[in-house]
């Protein structure tokens, strides 16, 4: 791999193409975004707050929904205002500096929530498949342990990544046909050849966490499945479908966008992929949980109620 001084990077820009081949739709677009980023904000932060003040959501599942909330708060305003900013403006240029930024903050909370993700399905593992030992194995310190290794997981990761990316050669001005500085198109930019990069890198820190989710919950279907009556099933089942749906269309796009191989109908939906668990995962988030969960409807009805009657009193 060729060696590059960062110095002499200082006067590279890129250009972030986004969505620029639709010139007639960017006041639209701006609108859309801006509008996803105000309700993501909101439900987010909504569910966060119900999980501090709510004493019934002090639970391990709601302490990481609770930190699974914050991560989606922090990645999705790591890239929404600077897109909104370029829809609005028409300026869709980044030096080099920024961009690595942008992938290094956005990049360690992608990374904490694969391993998150990964903690919340042994949650539900234990949960189904060992029910007795729950309330041992998934005590207070042990739920802070994982979301502390997830965080560390996550920084270790995108720490070593951004430092093998900062030396690589680029070629002053590029195009990066993407709405972020996301990994791939940055590489591809790069007058090296970095394929065999890209695919340690994906072994390294996407496989783990993902085998760990996929393992747990190859445990937990067939151990719903031995369940005797229909009731006992959909009880189980109910338990673990919002994080099911969640690990589903997180980990769905993250292989199509980067494991499996650029065929041309893939490349031309790299951005519709990017968006779905960029900024689509974060929106639906607190529409999956809240509106499939008892416990976090009743919490909501409560703060509304109080809220009511502190308007009636005023």
């Amino acid at each position: 791999m060729a060696s590059a001084d960062w110095s002499n990077k200082t006067t590279i820009e890129f250009i972030l193409l986004g969505f620029g081949n639709l010139p007639e739709l960017q006041v639209l677009l701006f609108f859309l975004f801006l509008g996803i980023y105000i309700v993501t904000m909101v439900g987010n932060m909504l569910i966060i707050m119900l999980v501090v003040t709510d004493q019934h959501l002090h639970t391990p599942m709601y302490f990481f929904l609770g930190n699974l909330s914050c991560l989606e708060t922090c990645y999705t305003s790591t890239i929404l205002p600077r897109m909104l900013t370029s829809l609005l403006t028409g300026d869709r240029s980044i030096s080099f500096r920024a961009c690595i930024v942008q992938f290094y903050i956005f990049g360690v909370l992608v990374t904490t929530e694969c391993f998150l993700l990964s903690a919340m399905s042994y949650d539900r593992y234990l949960a189904i498949c060992k029910p007795l030992h729950y309330g041992v194995r998934m005590n207070s310190r042990f739920c802070v342990l994982l979301v502390a290794g997830s965080w560390i997981n996550g920084f270790l990761a995108i720490t070593m990544t951004t430092s093998l990316m900062s030396q690589l050669p680029f070629c002053g001005i590029g195009n990066i046909d993407h709405f972020f500085c996301d990994f791939a198109p940055m590489v591809k930019l790069s007058c090296s050849d970095t394929q065999v990069l890209i695919t340690i890198i994906a072994a390294i820190f996407t496989l783990p966490p993902f085998t760990l989710t996929l393992t747990s919950y190859v445990c937990i279907i067939s151990t719903i499945l031995r369940i005797a009556s229909a009731t006992g099933k959909h009880k189980a089942f109910s338990t673990c479908s919002s994080h099911l749906i969640m690990v589903t269309i997180f980990y769905g796009t993250l292989i199509i966008m980067y494991l499996l191989p650029k065929t041309p109908t893939l490349k031309d939906l790299n951005k519709v992929f990017s968006l779905s668990y960029t900024i689509l995962t974060p929106l639906a988030n607190p529409f999956i949980y809240s509106l499939r969960n008892k416990e976090v409807k009743k919490a909501l009805r409560k703060i509304v109620s109080k809220w009511l009657d502190f308007m009636r009193i005023q």
